[in-house]
């Protein structure tokens, strides 16, 4: 079995495995990341979060002009404060977006020109305007100018409008910004017949864009976009036009959005290309076009990124078992040669699979690799996905023919698979820790007062993904419920998984039961809609066997996608491998030994840093424990505190990624582990009524506020404000975790956006100076979601105060302060 690896994943199934080819001596070139960008993916400054933006080292997003009408958040040169402090690369700024109505209105280029000079001087007065793109046409085959007519006559006459509009306002932007890159002409698929006269005429007249756009929105996409490349750079070769960089700005349907198995196809076939590309804005801005849950939360999408955003070196040709074919298994990969790593993304087929790695070089990798399989799965739009799960662990020979061959079986239509191969050094890797799990989909379930329902397919793309692409809906009669028939190996507790949507404009409830005994309640919070999937996590304890597990109608109607079942082995618990982490300075690789996590060794030394994404399912206190050869320096939240090798520290942790660096004057590190639910021993928590509240700011009511009641009116006024008295234990950095809720929106009457707004507060601890913070639509006014902050206490009383001079701040429930580094 010399090359090849024992199966990952569930039993084979009956057919011969699909086979994926990796050549790494086949170069295509230094990895771009260039795939990973999201038109109207950030809303306001910190949302989504520094700690789940940063990680994806974003090379491009596309955001409206300053005080565009379009949409009531996204500006560019707002969010462009997070976007580049977190290592983002440039803005493309969509400069109709100023227009209000959607198709934009067409009140003629002379109510146009104004504008157009009113974004470009406010944009090249920025410290960074040399990472601005100006789009001043958007969609222009349909809008304003309907270049896509069928009727040739009326195409050169529409064609030509065009292009004295475009010349026009080309040499506008230039006047006012000489060096401006100008992209175009944006439209809203390929058409050789628009590009080729484009072209020449921009060639003509020296209006050519220095970055070529159009969008790719349709399944069909994913077969026909090579050949649309292919076209376009030919059109170049044969007018004499040097390559131009291309980014296609809006890229992806509904039901890619969120979902690994189809975001793989797409940015495989992009990257591939050396291709810029933006996933499409469908409906609300702020969470990177789906792959952000919350502020802060990632989801399965988001991990699917996180692991393309750390492909190092040049990628390598991949060839699938069906090239530009829709809905089929596709994938990217990498090679570092200086690392001596080799990473591949695949997904986009159910079924079994053999990689075979080619040409894996001796002077790189020795004779044998260590093969890490990790899997990113579909958690919804809205739904936690915790840190990806490693499916197998395992040391090989490298065959003669310098092969390897990694066997995947069972894989999931919806998940994204990571390789990654390293060098194998002595010892053995600690074997993957794979719990029994099963999924059941709601559809093939028995349903009482209910509906069946079809979601995104290729043939209706702009539907949203659901499992199967079905899910039970109009659960709103009283005897509405699904029984779902399940069957587990062994008594003990188990993780239910409910793939949902609640559109109720509240929490929801089901009553759930196992076998007919005494129901307990499952509160669902709210979703953008019925079908824009989220997920909650309950647990049941189940003796082995077959049982009915039984979700009826509690006090408002749910929609059912899917559940999984899989057997609770003891606290949840992670390794972050510190070969794979982010580094900074000049840390080495050491293979030596493929003991523990497999993946061999970081070796900092002064000026080195190392920073890993770690998870946590919600806010508290964690055990995290550094494996290495010596003592380090961990910073989390601002703290640094120094972790001795595999002794536990006790750290609080956010919901969702935390962002944890490493540093050391020498040690050699294997990776970080973290474990724990979130303990809440020991954290400070005040309800909404502990506040004294002034001018106007009042306490109200609520069934769905921790203790009964929330603070309203909050805001608006310098008066109107809420200070609670905090009584810390010890002084230091603490993590200020606040309970909020708020519905802001503002209807532009586009029916394919949600514009949901949000809410800032400023918060102030003691005399500092107060603290702007953005809070993000909750999609209700009674759901609570937590937004974390650091902030210093002094040991004794303290005041943190609430307040927003201009605006509304949001409700608040209650606030929690967990101590950073928290007493073993």
């Amino acid at each position: 079995m010399a090359g090849t690896l024992p199966a990952a994943g569930p039993a084979a199934a009956a057919a011969d495995p699909q086979c994926v080819t990796v050549d790494l001596a086949a170069s295509e070139g230094p990895v771009t990341h260039g795939a990973n960008g999201a038109l109207y993916g950030l809303s306001d400054d910190s949302v989504p979060s520094d700690a789940v933006l940063e990680p994806l080292k974003i090379t491009s997003i596309s955001q409206k002009p300053e005080g565009g009408a379009q949409h009531p958040n996204g500006d560019a040169l707002t969010v462009s404060k997070s976007f580049f402090r977190n290592g983002g690369g440039e803005i493309n700024v969509m400069m109709q977006d100023i227009y209000a109505k959607w198709p934009y209105e067409d009140l003629g280029i002379n109510d146009y020109l104004p504008k157009v000079d009113k974004i470009v001087k406010e944009v090249s007065a920025n410290p960074n305007s040399d990472r601005f793109v100006y789009i001043p046409f958007n969609e222009p085959d349909w809008i304003w100018y309907n270049i896509g007519v069928s009727d040739q006559a009326q195409y050169e006459i529409n064609r030509d409008r065009f292009f004295k509009d475009w010349k026009t306002v080309y040499q506008r932007i230039r006047a006012i910004d000489p060096d401006a890159r100008i992209a175009g002409p944006n439209e809203t698929g390929y058409h050789t017949r628009l590009m080729t006269d484009f072209l020449a005429f921009a060639q003509r007249e020296n209006v050519l864009p220095q970055v070529m756009t159009w969008h790719e929105l349709s399944s069909s996409s994913l077969r026909d976009f090579q050949a649309h490349y292919d076209n376009y750079r030919s059109i170049e070769r044969r007018l004499g036009i040097a390559p131009l960089k291309i980014n296609i700005d809006e890229y992806a349907n509904r039901r890619d959005l969120s979902v690994p198995g189809q975001l793989v196809q797409w940015v495989s076939m992009f990257e591939r290309n050396k291709v810029y590309a933006n996933q499409a804005y469908w409906d609300a801005a702020g969470n990177m076009d789906g792959n952000v849950v919350r502020s802060n939360i990632p989801n399965g999408g988001w991990w699917f990124f996180r692991w393309y955003a750390g492909l190092t070196g040049d990628t390598v040709k991949v060839t699938p078992p069906q090239a530009n074919t829709i809905d089929t298994l596709q994938g990217l990969a990498s090679l570092d040669t200086s690392r001596r790593q080799a990473q591949i993304l695949l997904g986009g087929s159910a079924g079994d699979s053999d990689v075979v790695v080619r040409n894996v070089s001796r002077p790189v990798f020795g004779r044998t690799v260590t093969a890490t399989v990790t899997e990113a799965a579909w958690s919804g739009y809205e739904g936690q996905h915790a840190t990806p799960r490693v499916l197998a662990r395992t040391k090989v020979k490298v065959a003669d023919d310098g092969s390897v061959t990694v066997p995947l079986r069972g894989l999931h239509k919806m998940s994204a698979y990571r390789i990654v191969l390293t060098p194998g050094g002595s010892g053995t890797p600690s074997a993957a820790s794979v719990p029994w799990s099963a999924s059941y989909e709601a559809e093939d379930a028995a349903i009482t007062g209910g509906r069946v329902y079809t979601q995104g397919t290729v043939s209706n793309p702009n539907g949203y993904a659901a499992s199967g692409t079905k899910d039970v809906g109009s659960l709103n009669q009283a005897s509405s419920k699904v029984d779902f028939t399940v069957t587990v190996p062994e008594a003990g507790r188990y993780d239910l998984s409910i793939l949902y949507g609640n559109q109720s404009g509240a929490p929801a409830t089901q009553k759930l039961s196992v076998d007919g005994a005494d129901p307990v309640t499952v509160t669902y919070p709210s979703t953008e809609n019925w079908t824009y999937r989220a997920k909650k996590d309950v647990s049941v304890e189940l003796s082995a066997g077959t049982h009915v597990l039984s979700l009826s109608k509690g006090d408002a109607e749910v929609t059912l996608d899917r559940v999984d079942l899989t057997a609770r082995t003891g606290a949840p618990s992670a390794s972050y491998e510190a070969t794979l982490a982010d580094i900074s300075g000049k840390p080495s690789y050491d293979y030596s030994s493929s003991a523990g996590v497999g993946t061999g060794a970081l070796v900092l030394r002064q000026g080195d840093k190392t920073i890993f994404d770690v998870y946590a399912p919600r806010d508290g206190h964690y055990r995290v424990v550094s494996r290495a050869s010596a003592a380090v320096k961990l910073t989390l939240h601002g703290e640094k505190v120094t972790a001795a090798p595999g002794r536990p520290l006790r750290l609080y942790l956010a919901a969702g990624n935390n962002r944890v660096a490493m540093t050391a004057g020498y040690a050699s590190v294997r990776s970080l582990d973290v474990m724990g639910d979130g303990s809440t021993a020991g954290t400070l928590s005040y309800e909404a009524a502990s506040a004294t509240l002034a001018g106007g700011a009042k306490l109200v009511d609520s069934p769905h506020a921790s203790a009964g009641s929330y603070i309203g009116d909050l805001g608006n006024s310098a008066a109107a404000t809420a200070e609670f008295t905090v009584d810390a234990p010890r002084s230091g950095r603490y993590l200020l975790v606040v309970h909020y809720a708020h519905n802001d929106r503002r209807d532009n009457g586009h029916a394919y956006n949600t514009d949901i707004m949000s809410r800032t507060a400023d918060i102030t601890v003691g005399s500092a100076t107060p603290r702007k913070v953005t809070f993000k639509n909750t999609w209700s006014w009674d759901d609570y979601w937590t937004l974390s902050v650091p902030v210093d206490l002094k040991e004794g009383s303290n005041s943190v105060t609430f307040g927003n001079t201009s605006a509304w701040a949001p409700n608040i429930d209650r606030i929690e302060l967990g101590r950073v580094i928290g007493q073993p």
